[in-house]
């Protein structure tokens, strides 16, 4: 915060900001307070974006003026990432009325886009040759505002103003920045910069280079002269300007001469044919970079003369004037009357050439000259081909003949290659195209250029059309495969060959590449959002079309089982036929689609809940068995003309559930749990009645029976027994319908609560004192899966007594078995109890034989036991009752 009335007129207060070195899309935002009671403006509130700790530059954005005594919010959208980082700078600068306050605050590093500020794409450097126009073209992505400005900012603080902006689509907008007839002084880093009220965008810096066509510092040297040649060196070593040089050429004319002429050279060394001897030319040399305008002025010329002919009987110096493609102009030395020696004389030229490959078809001419003409062209040549002349001198006295002469017509532009003959094998992003050589080439083949543009594409993340790509192939290299494509695309490519005079005509062909599978914004299988025994909810993130939209979104549910082969997420095999759980059941498969979603359902990340027994158009999503374990895909299709793209990854996995044996998760209902509950506080209070009874008739009867070992825990036993008895009765009475597993644990939460209570005694006190450890030790068991396995105890068997060593195994394993345990154990042990009891009860006191002894299995629980452990110290111990 700055009160502009304590500073001074221009005074400056700096906040930088640390530097950034993102990669990826982000935001920087923050709030911004200006006001002046009386309207005045406190100062200027700017904002500067440094780039790899080079020069401030000028501000991206700025605010001034009176806005009003509020807090207002603007955002920054820098295009700047790594490995280039950057930092931004606050200022707030005094103005002359030094009156209100400037603040800046809540400076936030957002990791998502910007809504008040539009991003730019990528900006790219730029190369062209000094005096050509230059254009930087910045690609924004967001809502550009009505007074939005768009500059260009050079690094040294100039702005241009943008020529033009043209809005792609409602989201996406065009700015275009031409630089006329650019000079190496306007070399220099440039960025652009949308600037509003709201916000500012500001893209990467590129770079405008400038590069000077290259010029010859010497002239060609002269290595030899001839009658009809001259053999140079081009001496281009050193030169003024840049390179690289592309190609070289050689400018020729006669030093008198109206024409001039331009050859091609490949080596150091060239020969200039068919000159006129005995004539004086010039010859410069031009060196060419790339690039339009790229070719530089002609460097110093050679002055050289041809040497002169021998006098001869027959006409000499036979020379090409001109040489073109299909017409051929000859010139010849002037006949003097040393060598005709007659005032009458003809002049015949006489020359022949091959139509095709073979010497069969063969066309001859002579024609007579004019008299005083020495030269003529020959006209309806073809390309290419070798023309042999000659020169007749004839008089009345004789006639004698030239030595025959060949030349060669220049080459012309090829013909076009047949569309036919171009054969393509599209991918995904890639397409292999073939063609054939032009079936008349006109001249030798130097290259052949193929050009190609996205004009269409199913993809709207590919901009169509696309910027045109043109690669050149030798003349041998009649392929070329086109990689680093947007699958779904087509493109057109045209096809041309090259001779020295140019391009022929352009074979056309559209080819429209395969479509690829969607792909995942799922870094690594993502935690679910929520888990119960028969459904669990994730997170489905929307899928990335990638040459054709989303179709459809399916989630699949599939069975876990230890033995069969896991997918990992992100797994090469999907799902390719939908499945409904019915069908899965009936086919007896392990997965089955539950929910099929419209790609327009998820336009972002939306929570999902699997077992939500709701039907998805079609599908069903029945809730899941808490017996079993899942595993959860997700899988994403594109359609498109007949193609089918699919992409699936593991999402979640479910495990099965498994059941706690704390009091309160027996029973699902509490009113049922209140109930028993209090039936076992009135069955603890008969209990404590019938133990003082049953105390007393085992002393008295201690002398009458005989025991293995350990009498004491016998007469808790015998207790724990009665009251064992008498709670099953009742439990049965009150409610019929308990399942044995929760009967089960009733009974021995119950049983162990009385038998592990310190100090038996019938008092109130000392009975809740029981019933809260046996709590304590149900609370403390371990957990055990759902499904019940089957079990190896039988009911009504009783089995030997276990050891204190293999007692936990033992215990693991009636945990583990369905309807047997504990449980039938001492249901086994009762019902002999039972039987003896009602025997005696049915004779009305007759004595029947009896067994001398009767035993009976009886559990012990040590009085040091713990009540909160995982497992119970006990042991099992055999009583021989001796009822004689």
């Amino acid at each position: 915060m700055v009160n502009a009335s304590q500073h001074a007129p221009g005074q400056r207060a700096h906040v930088i900001f640390q530097s950034l070195s993102e990669n990826d899309t982000h935001c920087v935002q923050f709030s911004y307070f200006l006001y002046s009671r009386d309207g005045h403006s406190p100062g200027t509130l700017g904002v500067y974006v440094r780039v790899n700790g080079g020069p401030l530059g000028s501000a991206v954005w700025n605010m001034t003026g009176s806005h009003g005594r509020q807090w207002h919010q603007a955002e920054l959208a820098v295009s700047t990432f790594w490995p280039n980082e950057y930092q931004v700078l606050f200022e707030a600068l005094i103005s002359p009325d030094r009156r209100g306050y400037m603040g800046l605050d809540d400076i936030l590093l957002l990791s998502y886009p910007c809504a008040k500020a539009p991003h730019f794409s990528r900006l790219g450097d730029v190369e062209v040759n000094a005096g050509q126009n230059a254009s930087f073209q910045c690609m924004a992505a967001g809502r550009a505002a009505e007074a939005e400005r768009f500059l260009l900012q050079r690094q040294s603080g100039a702005l241009v103003p943008a020529a033009g902006v043209r809005h792609i689509s409602h989201r996406r907008f065009l700015a275009t920045f031409p630089l006329a007839a650019v000079s190496r002084a306007e070399q220099d880093l440039y960025r652009c910069v949308s600037q509003a009220p709201r916000g500012a965008g500001v893209s990467n810096f590129a770079e405008l280079i400038v590069k000077e066509p290259p010029t010859p510092i010497a002239p060609p040297q002269l290595l030899r002269a001839g009658p009809t040649y001259l053999i140079i060196q081009l001496n281009t070593n050193s030169i003024i300007g840049d390179g690289p040089i592309v190609r070289k050429e050689i400018e020729y004319r006669m030093a008198r001469g109206p024409w001039a002429e331009v050859h091609a050279v490949s080596l150091q060394t060239y020969k200039l044919w068919h000159l006129d001897p005995d004539t004086e030319y010039e010859i410069s040399v031009l060196l060419t970079r790339p690039g339009d305008g790229g070719t530089g002025r002609p460097g110093p010329p050679l002055l050289s003369r041809t040497k002169c002919a021998e006098p001869m009987r027959a006409p000499k110096g036979l020379a090409f004037a001109e040489i073109l493609a299909r017409q051929l102009t000859l010139q010849w030395e002037p006949l003097g009357y040393n060598v005709t020696r007659c005032h009458t004389y003809t002049v015949s030229l006489c020359y022949y050439y091959t139509l095709g490959s073979s010497h069969n078809q063969t066309v001859r001419e002579c024609v007579k000259m004019e008299r005083g003409v020495n030269r003529y062209t020959i006209k309806n040549l073809l390309p290419y081909r070798d023309v042999h002349v000659r020169l007749v001198l004839t008089n009345p006295e004789g006639r004698k003949e030239g030595k025959e002469v060949t030349f060669q017509t220049d080459e012309d532009v090829p013909g076009g290659i047949a569309a036919e003959s171009l054969t393509f094998t599209p991918l995904e992003d890639m397409i292999f195209l073939k063609w054939e050589e032009p079936q008349e080439p006109n001249g030798l083949i130097t290259q052949y250029e193929i050009s190609y543009q996205s004009i269409e594409s199913s993809d709207p993340a590919v901009n169509v059309p696309g910027p045109r790509r043109t690669i050149s192939k030798l003349r041998n290299e009649t392929y070329h495969v086109f990689s680093n494509l947007h699958p779904g695309t087509t493109y057109l490519f045209s096809v041309r060959a090259r001779t020295g005079k140019g391009f022929g005509q352009a074979a056309l062909t559209e080819i429209t590449t395969n479509i690829s599978a969607p792909s995942f914004d799922y870094a690594d299988m993502p935690a679910p959002l929520g888990e119960s025994e028969n459904t669990i909810t994730v997170l489905l993130r929307p899928a990335q079309g990638r040459g054709a939209p989303i179709s459809v979104y399916q989630v699949i549910v599939e069975e876990d089982r230890p033995r069969r082969l896991r997918r990992e997420p992100g797994g090469q095999d999907c799902f390719p036929v939908p499945l409904t759980f019915e069908a899965a059941l009936a086919r007896g498969l392990m997965h089955y689609f539950g929910a099929e979603l419209a790609a327009s359902s998820l336009p972002e990340a939306m929570p999902f809940t699997v077992g939500d027994n709701q039907t998805y158009r079609g599908f069903w999503n029945p809730p899941l068995e808490p017996r079993k374990a899942y595993l959860i895909y997700f899988q994403a299709a594109s359609h498109l003309k007949g193609e089918t793209r699919l992409n699936c990854i593991r999402i979640a996995r479910k495990a099965a559930c498994k059941e706690s044996k704390r009091p309160l998760e027996v029973s699902q209902k509490s009113e049922e749990m209140g109930l028993i509950l209090g039936i076992c506080a009135g069955g603890l209070a008969v209990l404590i009645l019938l133990l003082g009874a049953i105390i007393v008739i085992i002393r008295k009867g201690r002398d009458r029976y005989a025991y293995s070992y350990y009498p004491k825990p016998v007469n808790m036993t015998k207790a724990t027994v009665n009251y064992r008895q008498e709670k099953t009765h009742m439990m049965s009475a009150v409610d019929r319908s308990f399942t044995d597993q929760s009967t089960l644990q009733e009974d021995e939460r119950l049983g162990l609560s009385f038998m592990d209570a310190p100090g038996y005694s019938p008092r109130g006190d000392q009975r809740s004192i029981g019933v809260t450890e046996a709590s304590s030790l149900l609370g403390g068991s371990p957990r055990r899966p759902c499904g019940r396995k089957g079990s190896p105890y039988h009911t009504g068997q009783l089995h030997p007594a276990v050891r204190v060593a293999d007692l936990l195994q033992h215990i693991n394993q009636m945990k583990t078995a369905e309807g047997y345990g504990f449980k039938q154990e001492y249901e086994s042990f009762f019902e002999g109890w039972d039987a003896t009891k009602k025997k005696d009860k049915l004779k009305g006191g007759r004595q029947e034989p009896v067994p001398a002894y009767d035993r009976h299995r009886v559990k012990l629980h040590p009085m040091l036991g713990d009540p909160s452990a995982d497992y119970i110290n006990a042991n099992y111990i055999d009583i021989r009752i001796n009822r004689e």
